[in-house]
């Protein structure tokens, strides 16, 4: 029976394992955390936002520069795919009003003990506190389990994260085995990230931790109709995050950029003019602009933090410019972007100077905006990749 290895016990790898183990192969998953899936089980304390339910081309077109890339990958495995294996495993799953995929069970930990119950029955195989430490001078795979082993299987799958939340498993540490190689890697920046604001002691003291909603934000061409989350140090949250790619680009490129934020998107501003025009009466200007906006305190708040002075108060509530200059730390990212060049890989996920060795998931470079996209390609990229080692196994007869 041929041999699999699979290094990295996160979602990517447990779907090419169980896609494998069902083709006939042995294989074995290798992880350095004591436990899989830990990233996995953080993203479900939000309700795991699994996929999306948008149509396919909408879907593909999240992925900007990476679509051509993931096209032949999900339309392999879509998003309906996705829902009908969660139900196979006792998992369905529900559209919420956004249009985002969750199971019902609004948790992960679910999903992960029958999907492991059924990798167990599929006798894949699952080696805990094994760090990889690349390959020795025979070719053979090497980890230190504390004591050095070393493993010579019939085709290789790395799965091994990208480089945000480290703590979790995915440090990005693997790069300098793949470095001595030869594989290009572009450096890992933080995607899916928040970024700083130099708010005044007054404003965070009073504000870190509140959410602040029915607001739209612009960063050059792109809007988008989310909350944020004002923190301690700066903005972070999901409109934020379906900005951060674009704002990350303009500060790598000019050192600074502009986010604008629109406090009250469903008026114009001449109809905040009129009403922002009638007499004030007794009531602080605070109470007069709540009354006659309906903006809530931290928006008012963050009117006085940021707003141009210089401009009519309507002016200013459709349009605060807050100049950002850094990302928050890519540890602190929900993802990251970097990773092996695409240009490394062949059309089945295989590294071009390394045959008999796949590579899948964040190690890769691509990104994707949080809303299912970032876990569907991950777990279509687990199923393609499956397809690809079964390809070249028989094709090269070993």
């Amino acid at each position: 029976m041929k041999t699999i290895a699979i290094i990295g016990a996160g979602p990517g790898g447990l779907m090419a394992a169980e896609h494998l183990a069902k083709k006939g192969y042995k294989v074995d998953i290798y992880d350095h955390k004591p436990t899989p899936a830990r990233k996995f089980l953080m993203a479900g304390r939000g309700g795991l936002n699994i996929t999306h339910s948008e149509p396919i081309e909408t879907f593909l077109q999240k992925y900007g520069e990476s679509e051509d890339f993931l096209r032949p990958i999900i339309e392999y495995f879509t998003p309906q795919s996705l829902r009908i294996w969660c139900a196979e495993l006792g998992e369905e799953t529900f559209v919420g009003t956004s249009g985002r995929v969750f199971p019902q069970s609004f948790k992960s930990s679910p999903l992960l003990r029958s999907w492991l119950s059924r990798l167990a029955d599929l006798n894949v195989t699952l080696h805990a506190n094994h760090h990889w430490t690349g390959w020795n001078d025979q070719g053979e795979l090497s980890f230190t389990t504390p004591e050095t082993k070393t493993i010579k299987p019939d085709a290789t799958i790395l799965a091994l994260g990208g480089a945000s939340w480290p703590k979790l498993g995915s440090d990005g540490s693997w790069t300098t085995e793949l470095e001595k190689r030869g594989i290009e890697i572009s450096p890992f920046r933080p995607a899916n990230c928040g970024f700083y604001v130099n708010w005044s002691d007054i404003f965070k003291s009073k504000f870190a931790g509140t959410p602040l909603k029915s607001i739209a934000l612009t960063h050059h061409d792109i809007t988008v109709s989310n909350e944020i989350m004002i923190s301690q140090h700066g903005l972070e949250g999901g409109g934020i995050y379906a900005l951060s790619k674009s704002i990350r680009t303009s500060i790598e490129q000019h050192g600074t950029t502009t986010l604008h934020i629109d406090l009250k998107p469903d008026l114009t501003e001449q109809q905040l003019e009129d009403r922002l025009t009638k007499p004030r009466g007794r009531d602080s200007q605070t109470n007069f602009i709540r009354k006659q906006t309906g903006i809530s305190p931290v928006a008012i708040n963050l009117l006085y933090e940021c707003g141009n002075k210089t401009k009519p108060l309507a002016h200013q509530i459709k349009n605060i410019m807050i100049p950002l200059s850094e990302t928050f730390p890519i540890g602190r990212a929900i993802s990251s972007a970097g990773g092996i060049k695409l240009s490394e890989l062949d059309g089945n996920l295989m590294l071009k100077r390394c045959p008999s060795v796949f590579a899948i998931g964040e190690m890769l470079d691509w990104e994707a905006p949080t809303g299912g996209y970032l876990l569907q390609a991950t777990l279509s990229m687990g199923v393609f990749v499956a397809l690809g080692v079964d390809k070249y196994l028989k094709s090269a007869n070993i």
